[in-house]
């Protein structure tokens, strides 16, 4: 009996189900090997997909910082509301302070030879006009010879007035009318003398009293009083009192001095000029705005907060010469001046200070031309790091960085664009932008640049 044999595609069939059944249970049973090496990748890709949203939520929160009220206290901040306006573009100049030529020094000499005798005032003292300054003890042989001179004709004035009016008081017929004639002639050339004398000692420094005072005692002049003089320009804008300051004394007591020897210098610093340095290139500009009246502003260059600025000045006169070496030119301003300090010592002297002063730098601002419609910044509220600059704007207790783009930039403000990235209504740091900008510097675990914000 013969046994029949399965097909041969049936075995085969049987044969790969036994494989892969094999296969399967095999990996079932060392998936806890092959797994992790396939899940990782797509693991990976999960958490890189969830570190990027976390890196950019951080970026977008590292622009921003939030300040407590104490904290905004500390870092001096000072609130500025974006708004259109008006901007002057200004010429900026190095100035310095300076005496007006003519008026701010007055130079007192001795009228008279003689040796001083007194020192009524001290070096800083205030002075009014009238004030004794020094006593001369006089020596002047002219001024000698011209009061003898007018003492002896005093005195032979009075000898023929006296013997006119014994003749005119005798009986006609017994006095013959020549001698009354020669007396009078006599009379008009002691008359003459006398006025002569008079003028000589007015030209050698006495006044009108101290010539009635010879003639009412009969005694010689033999010291004479210094004064200051008055003032004589009405030109000068002062407020407060206009006196003078002894700013040097060129003698000491007891020293002989000869005419014309100067005894002390006298200031007044009531007015002075700000002398302004410009290149030949603007000389256009600075002659527009001395024709139109422009208003310049100068600024103390000291530790002065910026409201001490000078506004409100007017160019006096631009020189008429240009340095032919340096290509530069001066320009005027006047300055009004003010009484810092008024003193009177326990001696009775009154100690003046000016708050101008020759000397002190300043720099001038000339107005050249006008923009409309721009969006104007304090200085403090733009901070700059490197080819960027920033302003911060507030939104509660929050700042956000705004990125501007500056247009111009000078002492005293920040133009920027008018390109979205700050718009009218905004409330930024005016003050306190560059501490806003170290915070979130140091916020986001950058490096903090200490020069940042800051233009040398």
């Amino acid at each position: 009996m013969s046994v029949t044999k399965p097909p041969r595609r049936l075995l085969i069939t049987v044969v790969c189900l036994f494989v892969v059944t094999a296969i399967a249970i095999a990996a079932l049973a060392t998936r806890a090997r092959w797994l992790p090496l396939i899940l990782p990748s797509e693991q990976s890709a999960e958490d890189s997909t969830d570190e990027h949203d976390h890196t950019h939520e951080g970026h977008e929160s590292a622009m921003n910082i939030r300040l407590t009220e104490r904290g905004l206290k500390n870092i001096g901040f000072e609130p500025f509301v974006v708004a259109p306006t008006s901007y002057e573009r200004d010429l900026t100049l190095p100035a310095i302070v300076v005496e007006r030529p003519g008026r701010s020094q007055i130079h007192v000499t001795a009228p008279l030879t003689g040796i001083v005798t007194a020192i009524h005032a001290v070096t800083g003292e205030a002075v009014d006009t009238g004030a004794p300054l020094f006593e001369l003890r006089l020596t002047h042989e002219e001024l000698v010879a011209a009061q003898k001179e007018f003492l002896e004709s005093l005195a032979k004035l009075n000898i023929v007035e006296k013997e006119l009016a014994r003749l005119q008081g005798l009986n006609e017929g017994v006095v013959a009318g020549k001698r009354i004639l020669e007396q009078q002639y006599e009379k008009q050339r002691i008359e003459v003398n006398l006025r002569t004398a008079e003028q000589a000692m007015l030209l050698h420094g006495l006044n009108e009293d101290q010539i009635e005072k010879v003639q009412s005692t009969g005694q010689l002049f033999r010291t004479i009083t210094i004064r200051a003089p008055e003032h004589g320009n009405a030109d000068e804008a002062c407020q407060g009192p206009h006196l003078f300051t002894i700013q040097s004394l060129s003698v000491a007591k007891g020293e002989h001095v000869d005419l014309g020897k100067e005894l002390a210098v006298l200031a007044d610093h009531c007015e002075l000029h700000i002398e302004a340095l410009a290149f030949e290139d603007d000389a256009a500009a600075i002659r527009t705005a001395a024709e139109n009246n422009r208003n310049v502003t100068a600024n103390p260059l000291d530790s002065r907060p910026a409201q001490h600025r000078l506004e409100g000045l007017q160019v006096a006169y631009v020189a008429s010469q240009i340095d032919p070496i340096s290509r530069a030119f001066k320009v005027y301003v006047r300055l009004p001046n003010e009484v810092a300090l008024d003193k009177t010592l326990p001696s009775g002297k009154q100690i003046l200070e000016w708050k101008y002063k020759p000397g002190q730098r300043m720099q001038l601002s000339v107005p050249v031309e006008t923009w409309e419609n721009q969006l104007v910044l304090p200085t403090t509220a733009v901070v700059d790091e490197g080819a960027e600059a920033y302003a911060y704007r507030q939104n509660g207790d929050t700042f956000e960085q705004a990125p501007v783009h500056v247009l111009q930039r000078d002492q005293k403000a920040v133009v920027v664009a008018n390109d979205g990235a700050l718009f009218p209504g905004d409330v930024i740091a005016g003050n306190g932008a560059y501490q806003l900008h170290l915070a979130i510097k140091n916020k986001s675990g950058g490096a903090i640049d200490p020069h940042a914000g800051h233009n040398h």
